[in-house]
């Protein structure tokens, strides 16, 4: 079986399985968006999603953001992972923001990267889901999945990124990448669950 015959057969059970995909963050405009994706890092969304309507509440623009001290951010952000260093890129993400692009999240990748706590997964996460920009982040559950469906060699998420542009459709890219986290949740944890990962069967994966 080549990749793409792979490819296709993902694609479609996924699209059975999750013909609708809802963004995992809870958010209400692309800065909050931005702030709930770049406070993801190294912690689950349910735990963001518990923690950011407060955040939200006293800072959700970057003008109000931008004003709180970073002992401030600590404390509202403090029961998840690398609250310190999240802290101070938040507020000299609020602080570029507002110097920079006069308090608008701008829709460009380089512009994204360049904000202080913005890698590339990040960016991608921003493009897709707040401007409809086609992108493929790639995060844990991809990259694994990815590897485990022999989509790409699983060298770093990079290539995995590239391998799976390559493979799939442009169109479908926004949508698909949220039904593989889904499906990464549901059927594939880390900790194995190989009796329901029904698609790696279908695909002759061990």
């Amino acid at each position: 079986m080549t990749k793409k015959q792979r490819a296709k057969i993902v694609m479609t059970e996924l699209e059975k399985l999750y013909p609708e995909v809802p963004i995992p963050l809870d958010h209400h405009d692309p800065f909050t968006l931005l702030v709930a994706v770049a406070l993801s890092a190294q912690t689950t969304d349910k735990k963001v999603n518990q923690i950011s309507p407060k955040l939200f509440e006293v800072a959700g623009n970057p003008f109000t953001m931008k004003d709180l001290e970073v002992e401030e951010i600590k404390f509202l952000i403090k029961e998840i992972g690398l609250a310190n260093t999240k802290a101070k890129n938040l507020k000299r993400m609020a602080e570029l923001l507002v110097e920079r692009h006069d308090g608008i999240v701008p829709q460009t990748f380089e512009e994204l990267e360049n904000l202080p706590g913005v890698g590339h997964k990040t960016a991608s996460v921003v493009m897709s889901q707040a401007f409809g920009v086609p992108a493929f982040p790639v995060d844990t559950h991809i990259h694994r999945l990815m590897t485990q469906w022999k989509l790409t060699s699983g060298k770093n998420v990079v290539e995995t990124e590239n391998d799976a542009k390559k493979l799939f459709p442009r169109e479908t890219w926004n949508k698909l990448h949220l039904q593989i986290i889904f499906y990464g949740r549901e059927y594939s944890p880390a900790r194995g669950n190989k009796e329901r990962e029904f698609l790696q069967k279908m695909l002759f994966v061990d």
